[in-house]
């Protein structure tokens, strides 16, 4: 790439990144009067969707002047076509989003917009909405489908079991992520882990914590019912298990459910290496499943449990349904991440990790001081 056009898409990027929200915004007001119908495919609040689009503009703004080719930028721009299908967002309107972009831009740079600066700011967008475009046109599977609530109960105050069944097939891999749309909130899409692996039967399990201020998970947690209709669209995530290297799972929470997929899914294996997994929550009654992998460490000789939790004792709304000590579990009072890392070494140990964001970062960072090995440790993005 010419020196001009790596220096017009890096003005470029330093402009938005001064009012990431004031860019996105724009964009949007663009494309809603060109096409006004655009509005109805996207919730009500969209400060959500204004931050994911300017990362996404940012992102292609960073990449493209690197190198040639772009094989990755490519993938991440196709698997985000495939996925805006699930919000209605067809073929033509690619054509509205790249005309709001180049107005956009072609305001931002005011007297610098010439020929050759329009030249290769539209070369970037339309390497941007062109593949988009194409992999939503040629994706091989539906953009959605869906599964009906069969089951819900409360482990907590906090924290739910929901259990589905699909008549469709089920398409994801142990460890992914799915993305979530349930019937008392709209239009709004969240992330959520199955707690068992894909079966014939179109069985499925989520594990939801209400998370302060978090109005999907919330609403799972207290308002969804027997009968529910949700609908999915793409899996994401990469979490997986080498078989020739021992492995160290690290989950915290909720988080145990793509590790506790994982793990079901290696119980049917015969090459299945060995596997230590910490299981962490603020209080030891929170341990809500360690029931479940004691069953699986109980056939399963390869793996073992240890429990993790930050106080010694619950408070009076938590009930235990089992103890560590009751359950024969090896039980260890401080963080997941300095428990985890002081059982070291785990220089030859393939790490997973699952939780929230800060849990995640917080273990990593000690895990690496610890001897791991930054190439072997797997987890989802940390958003």
């Amino acid at each position: 790439m010419a020196n001009h056009s790596r220096h017009v898409l890096h003005q470029l990027r330093e402009l938005i990144n001064r009012d990431p929200d004031r860019f996105s915004a724009n964009i949007y007001t663009r494309m809603f009067a060109i096409d006004p119908d655009l509005r109805e495919l996207f919730p009500a609040v969209m400060s959500g969707q204004r931050d994911a689009f300017f990362r996404v503009i940012d992102h292609v703004l960073d990449v493209i002047p690197q190198a040639d080719g772009h094989p990755e930028l490519v993938e991440f721009l196709a698997q985000l076509g495939r996925d805006h299908r699930k919000f209605g967002v067809r073929p033509e309107h690619y054509g509205v989003i790249y005309r709001a972009l180049i107005a956009e831009f072609a305001s931002l740079l005011g007297d610098y917009w010439d020929d050759e600066t329009a030249q290769t700011v539209t070369q970037a967008m339309m390497l941007t909405t062109g593949v988009m475009r194409g992999a939503a046109e040629t994706a091989p599977f539906p953009a959605l489908w869906s599964a009906e609530v069969v089951e819900k109960f409360r482990i907590t105050r906090d924290l739910a079991v929901v259990r589905l069944l699909s008549k469709a097939p089920l398409r994801f891999a142990p460890g992914q992520y799915l993305e979530v749309q349930i019937p008392q909130r709209p239009k709004a899409w969240r992330s959520l882990s199955p707690a068992i692996p894909p079966n014939p039967r179109g069985e499925l399990e989520f594990h939801v914590r209400g998370v302060q201020g978090g109005t999907v998970s919330c609403a799972i947690v207290g308002e969804t019912r027997v009968g529910d209709v949700w609908h999915f669209a793409q899996g994401h995530g990469t979490l997986h298990i080498e078989p020739d290297r021992p492995v160290v799972m690290v989950a915290g929470g909720s988080g145990l459910a793509p590790l506790r997929a994982l793990l079901i899914e290696m119980s049917k294996r015969a090459d299945t290496p060995p596997t230590h997994i910490f299981y962490g929550m603020r209080y030891p009654g929170e341990l809500y499943d360690l029931v479940v992998l004691r069953r699986i460490a109980a056939t399963n000789p390869w793996l073992r449990i240890t429990a993790v939790s930050e106080e010694t004792t619950d408070p009076w709304w938590i009930t235990a349904v089992a103890t560590p000590e009751a359950l024969g579990i090896e039980h260890h009072i401080g963080t997941l991440a300095d428990v985890a890392a002081a059982a070291g070494p785990w220089d030859e140990h393939q790490v997973l990790i699952a939780g929230s964001a800060k849990m995640i970062e917080a273990t990593r960072r000690r895990m690496l001081i610890a001897g791991a090995r930054a190439s072997l440790i797997q987890h989802d993005p940390v958003v």
